[in-house]
């Protein structure tokens, strides 16, 4: 399934359940925020995002705390975790999705290129996925907003999955 009709897909889920979704996005850099808004209609589920590249943002903005900092780095499924609450809680969203990762050119604190994690809060609770990606930067980034929508469908569509 192309990224777009996945996108519009997730839009049509949402809105028949009359839920709202919100992003946080870290490795794709806005790229998730523009799947999300895609479909036509897309502001009837979709409030909003922040793209928080500095470390700064992710704990100001979305509550990413000192400690998954400095015992996990940004790079994890805690952060994953924390960003995705922090988004949903921010903007008042039924669910919060959040991407952060290594797209390269190099490692970052010692993790692959390659590695992402996703987190999905919603009304039961959170769930992260750990994927590990292969392609190029900007293939990186791409899959990684696929997989982020895919997970999110899954959530939406399974309520016990988060």
């Amino acid at each position: 399934m192309e990224a777009q009709d996945l996108g519009a897909q997730l839009h049509a889920e949402l809105l028949a359940r009359g839920k709202m979704i919100a992003s946080a996005e870290s490795i794709t850099g806005g790229g998730l925020g523009d799947l999300l808004t895609a479909a036509p209609g897309a502001s009837e589920t979709y409030l909003g995002g922040v793209v928080s590249y500095a470390t700064a943002v992710k704990q100001q903005l979305l509550g990413v705390t000192d400690e998954t900092v400095e015992k996990e780095g940004v790079v994890s499924a805690a952060c994953a975790r924390e960003m995705a609450v922090g988004i949903r809680d921010l903007l008042k969203a039924d669910f919060g999705v959040s991407t952060t990762g290594v797209a390269g050119p190099t490692e970052q604190e010692g993790k692959p290129v390659g590695l992402v994690y996703v987190g999905v809060a919603g009304p039961r609770g959170v769930r992260t996925v750990e994927l590990k990606l292969d392609g190029e930067r900007a293939e990186i980034r791409d899959q990684a907003c696929i997989e982020a929508v895919r997970t999110v469908m899954e959530t939406v569509v399974d309520p016990d999955q988060g």
